[in-house]
């Protein structure tokens, strides 16, 4: 595996430097959620419905409270009333951020298989476990609706999906026109299983009261999101809820949205007066974060003799819950990627009996990508067209729906520097042959919007007299590197060595930074670390050239520099003195800033898209339908990069996922039960080391002045945008036909291979 980082300048923002937290992560002094020691700490365990839709009618939870080292077994009828449901927001929004706008236990009704009915409290997790399979539950069942298949005829269309951010229908220009202008035409229904995030840490929060204060320790993507999503739920104030979380192992999405089992965790530690740990099992990981929805998309293109697009329609049907109009935001790139007069995009919804789809991994692209890229294949086939000079030749200059300039692009870096890698002018011979294997080369763009908060994120810096430094804001580490990418921020912008900064993060008393979700998390958190550190800096200059006793006294301020600590004057580098040196003088033990951020406002005049270009090599074996992806080359252009080798492990880890997309990833639903019928990491499959290819990693930096003050656009989310195309366009090149379902599995390939209609 290679790749090509460039660092930005002499300083630490950009270089491959290792991570400041992995001492801690591999000796296991790191503390996770569910490893938080406390005195009298009791453990819960979840009980689910084992019915899809329906009503509890009796709960018999006496052999349960009898065995041995069981405190509670709490249910509707025990548990107590929520104060009041918050709305559906993101987590990004800063602000309450609830999975759904459900709570359980609240009432004898069920609304979907593995919904929370009851929490059994004993002293040990063994002990609660075994209580937790005698507590009797009968049900007065109802008819359910689990699958598109079951609820076609009842499909809606929506005012608007996302927790109401983005409109259910969106159009420009006359796509019938559009389509009656073309010489070609594309029109193919691809249809997606639904997935699940499967972190290796499970969902776990540990809960305990301080008289009416309370604390969680949680896996969450952020920290105040669970502080006030609780309060809220509780009707405590948020001041009266603290929230740590410096380490998350992993989420994908599964943790980016406050669900129920922290509240929970907080209420029965309310009720049996201890502290309480409620680690969620794997299988009720499938139940209780939510899922990545399956759908079903309807793509027509229309384009003219030469390839150009004269019409884009993109049709998205998903099932969502009986609460929520939720749906991920597939259609968004379909009206924004390429340069076409006329474009409509229609989310339909069907009510059924499940848990409200959430955020996953490169949510809406992920999905949305893969139908148009595909189908953008397809028209190239159909018109002799290389894929590539197609993609150029619709190529947009600036954003297509506003007709706004991009604040950055370089898409058609990404296009070359990822054709050189792979080798894609043998495209344009015939598919190889080696053996049994048939060898093919596809592609796809990439491409993910540049999210933002909606409330400013702060951050504070402090300096001591001993020259160290101190950075603090509540952004938790997700695994993505974020302390040591901010310890790289705060020691550029200070002038310090890294080893003499140190960043903390995860905390709700630490200043306030939305949830890391999106890709935003590395923007949002450097833009605030660098106000706060330019602030902590200018103090430290003032105090120097207003001070007699300083060599810089009188100095212009605007003309010293720092480096190693030392302030010196920029026209003669030998005058100057330390940060240390100042303090001391001084009789300061620290000096402290804060600094803010707040984001460019939602109709700025730029269209904000993270651009890249996926090419894959694949090699298949017809007779026995294996698919092998033997290299992926992938090109990003994510504004700048703050550390190139967490950027790389981001970006390759996308791209291994495309690979699990394409070829893996699939949860199945038992219609007739409701319930997940794969629900373990030993039958969900993900892709592992014998299933990744090589892997070739390039990024394009360009200079972004709108979306930051140092122009992150971030590297969370496309490395999987369009990976799952390129592999599918690969597959086609290699076999000659087309798949239009996700994953491709073993099955599908041998069903076509001995029909080249097929």
């Amino acid at each position: 595996m290679s790749t090509n980082p460039t660092a930005t300048g002499e300083g630490p923002v950009g270089r491959p430097l290792d991570r400041v937290d992995a001492h801690p992560k591999v000796t296991g002094a790191a503390r996770y959620a569910a490893e938080i020691p406390l005195p009298g700490l009791t453990h819960a365990v979840l009980v689910g419905a084992r019915v899809a839709h329906g009503r509890i009618t009796a709960i018999n939870a006496s052999e349960a409270e009898q065995a041995e080292g069981v405190l509670a077994v709490l249910t509707h009828d025990s548990i107590g009333k929520i104060a009041g449901q918050p709305p559906l927001l993101p987590s990004l929004a800063g602000g309450p951020a609830p999975g759904e706008t459900f709570f359980p236990m609240q009432s004898d009704r069920v609304h979907y298989a593995g919904q929370h009915i009851a929490v059994v409290v004993a002293d040990t997790y063994d002990r609660a476990l075994h209580a937790s399979h005698l507590v009797r539950v009968e049900y007065a069942e109802e008819p359910s609706v689990t699958v598109l298949d079951q609820a076609r005829d009842q499909a809606y269309e929506p005012e608007a999906i996302f927790a109401g951010f983005v409109p259910g229908r969106s159009e420009r220009g006359d796509v019938t026109a559009g389509l009656a202008e073309a010489t070609t035409t594309v029109d193919r229904v691809y249809s997606f299983a639904p997935n699940h995030h499967n972190p290796i840490e499970t969902s776990a929060t540990t809960a305990y009261w301080e008289g009416d204060r309370l604390t969680l320790h949680d896996a969450t993507q952020g920290v105040t999101a669970t502080q006030h999503t609780v309060a809220a739920l509780l009707g405590i104030p948020h001041s009266r809820v603290r929230v740590v979380s410096p380490y998350t192992g992993g989420s994908f999405g599964a943790k980016a949205m406050v669900w129920h089992h922290p509240t929970l965790a907080a209420l029965a530690a309310r009720a049996v007066g201890r502290p309480v740990r409620l680690a969620l099992t794997r299988e009720q990981m499938f139940t209780s974060c939510g899922h990545r929805e399956e759908q079903e998309h309807h793509v027509t293109l229309g384009a003219d003799d030469q390839g150009r697009l004269t019409a884009v329609r993109h049709h998205k049907l998903s099932p969502t819950s009986p609460f929520d109009h939720w749906a991920e935001p597939s259609l968004a790139l379909s009206g924004h990627l390429y340069a076409c007069p006329n474009y409509e995009g229609v989310y339909r919804l069907i009510r059924a009996n499940t848990s409200t789809p959430t955020f996953m991994r490169c949510p809406g692209e992920a999905t949305g990508l893969f139908a148009l890229e595909t189908a953008l294949d397809e028209l190239a086939e159909r018109i002799g067209v290389d894929p590539l000079e197609l993609r150029l030749r619709n190529y947009a200059e600036t954003d297509p729906a506003t007709g706004h300039p991009w604040s950055s692009n370089g898409l058609r870096e990404c296009y070359q520097a990822g054709a050189d890698r792979i080798g894609w002018h043998r495209r344009a011979q015939p598919p190889r042959r080696e053996g049994h294997w048939l060898l093919g080369l596809g592609m796809a763009t990439a491409a993910y919007p540049v999210y933002a908060p909606n409330n400013p994120v702060r951050a504070r810096a402090r300096i001591y007299a001993d020259g160290m430094a101190t950075v603090q804001a509540a952004v938790t580490d997700i695994g993505t590197g974020v302390l040591t990418a901010m310890t790289q921020v705060a020691a550029e912008t200070l002038g310090l060595p890294v080893d003499r900064c140190r960043f903390e993060g995860g905390d709700t008393d630490l200043p306030h930074a939305a949830a890391a979700v999106g890709s935003a998390g590395a923007g949002m958190t450097s833009a605030a670390v660098h106000a706060a550190c330019v602030e902590l800096r200018s103090q430290l200059i003032a105090r120097a050239v207003a001070d007699p006793a300083s060599p810089l006294h009188g100095a212009d301020p605007t003309r010293i520099t720092v480096t190693d600590g030392r302030m010196a004057h920029a026209d003669n580098p030998g005058t100057g003195e330390t940060y240390g040196e100042l303090l001391q003088r001084q009789f300061l033990p620290d000096v402290e800033a804060t600094g803010s951020w707040g984001p460019p406002p939602h109709d700025a005049p730029f269209g904000m898209l993270t651009f890249g270009a996926q090419f894959a090599e694949v090699a298949v074996d017809p007779e026995l339908g294996l698919v092998r992806v033997r290299r992926m080359a992938g090109t990003f252009a994510p504004g700048r990069v703050l550390n190139a080798k967490t950027a790389r492990s981001q970006l390759m880890g996308g791209m291994i996922w495309g690979v699990g997309q394409a070829l893996l990833e699939a949860s199945h639903m038992e219609p007739g039960t409701g319930r997940w019928a794969n629900a373990s990491l030993g039958e969900y499959l993900v892709a592992v080391h014998a299933d990744t290819p090589e892997i070739d990693i390039d990024l394009i930096e360009v200079e972004d002045t709108v979306v930051n003050p140092l122009g992150v656009k971030g590297v969370g989310e496309i490395g999987q945008s369009g990976a799952a195309a390129a592999i599918a366009n690969a597959i086609h090149h290699a076999t000659g036909h087309r798949f239009s379902k996700l994953p491709i599995t073993i099955e599908d390939v041998l069903a076509t291979s001995g029909d080249p209609s097929a």
